[in-house]
Order: C-alpha cells, then sequence, then structure tokens
C-alpha cells in the first residue's frame, strides 16, 4: 500500500487589504447599531441629563420610524381606538374631478390581523402611530400645527395611505386626499362599576394636495 501524497487544499486566505475592509466594516457595523440603541433607550428611558443633552440627536433617529409608544418601567398602553379612512379626489386627462369614497384604512389592517397567528407589525401598528403622530402635533380644533414635527407628520399620514392607495383611481389620477378619523374610548370591563364611556368623536381633516414628491421612494 502506498501512502497517498494529497493533501487537503489549504483554506482561504485572505489578503491584507482584504482583513482590513472586512474589519472597517464590522467596526461600522457594530458602531452604528451600538448607537442606534443608544438612541432608542434614551428615547424610552425616564428623562436625564444624557437625553436632554441630545434630545435632537435622538429624535432625528427614532422619529417617525422608530417611535416607541411606550416608557422604560412604565409601560403606558392606549386606551382608545381610532379608525382612519381616506379618500381622494381624482382628475380625468379632460380636466374633470371626481370625489371617491371614503376606504377604511384601519379595517383593511385590522381584517389581515383577525385570525392571523403572526400578524405583521406593519398592520398593528404603522398605521395607528401615524395617526398618534399627527394628533400629537396638532390642534384638533383647527389642524393648526403644535409642534416642530407637524409638517413631518402630515407628510408620513399621507405617503402611508397613498402607498395603499396608488398614484390612480380606475384609471385617474390622485389629485388630493382627505382623511376621516373615528376615536372611540376603550370601554372599562364590567366587573369595574364604570360609567359607559362618551359616544365615539369623527375628525375630518382638510384637503391635502398630492404630487409626485409624495410617491418617491413608494414604488
Amino acid at each position: 500500500m502506498t501512502e497517498s501524497t494529497d493533501r487537503a487544499a489549504p483554506g482561504r486566505v485572505w489578503s491584507g487589504p482584504a482583513q482590513l475592509v472586512l474589519g472597517l466594516a464590522a467596526a461600522v457595523l457594530v458602531t452604528g447599531t451600538g448607537l442606534f440603541l443608544a438612541a432608542v433607550f434614551l428615547h424610552v428611558a425616564p428623562a436625564n441629563t444624557l437625553s436632554r443633552q441630545y434630545q435632537a440627536e435622538v429624535d432625528g433617529v427614532v422619529y417617525p420610524e422608530f417611535e416607541q409608544n411606550w416608557k422604560l418601567f412604565a409601560p403606558n398602553p392606549l386606551q382608545q381606538n381610532a379608525y382612519v379612512d381616506a379618500r381622494v379626489r381624482t382628475v380625468a386627462d379632460g380636466g374633470a374631478t371626481r370625489t371617491r369614497d371614503w376606504i377604511g384604512l384601519t379595517a383593511r389592517d385590522i381584517a389581515a390581523i383577525r385570525d392571523n397567528p403572526a400578524p405583521s407589525h406593519v398592520d398593528q401598528n404603522l398605521l395607528r402611530r401615524a395617526w398618534d403622530f399627527y394628533d400629537g402635533s396638532h390642534d384638533p380644533q383647527d389642524e393648526r400645527l403644535t409642534n416642530p414635527r407637524g409638517r413631518l407628520a402630515e407628510e408620513y399620514l399621507k405617503r402611508i395611505a397613498l402607498q395603499r392607495i396608488g398614484r390612480t383611481v380606475d384609471g385617474e389620477r390622485v389629485l388630493e386626499i382627505e382623511f376621516r378619523v373615528t376615536t372611540a374610548i376603550v370601554p372599562p370591563p364590567t366587573w369595574s362599576g364604570e360609567a359607559a364611556p362618551p359616544a365615539p368623536t369623527v375628525r375630518e381633516l382638510p384637503w391635502w394636495p398630492v404630487g409626485d414628491e409624495d410617491y418617491r421612494g413608494l414604488g
């Protein structure tokens, strides 16, 4: 029996420059992840020196996509349900405009969640948090801005609806969009003895113009 002289092929050896690039990429990823987690932590943590000093930077990272509806050590669940509807005004090639029927955006989300063992986070929270963001930055009496992020909240809510509705309806271009929000207080349990909540309130926002910029990045 002859002894085989074959040897296993050596493993892949990275060159020095390649190792340097991989190391730098790993360092950037780890640093970026750490900074993002730190910003979210400061956002949900009780007010402290760091969160006050870097509030602008933290808000820039968190809002609007990563906003959290709770505070560290003190959860604050919502006590009301908001049902968001939208309708659009379209324009035909001849210039005639038409106001379309209301579309139940929240109703669509609820239908997607019901009987789903693993509902999407988008279906559960995206629209709801967008409305909370808008509601917290506008006066409900006249929709006047009460927060520097108010315009961002309007744009965020509008783009979520337009992503679902599209650029056209029945071949007619979307010209304007309007929102209607019905808010109902979550009723207390029967054993609590508390009074029944008031009737739901309906809030209609003004018509907002829709342009190509509103669809940027929506596909």
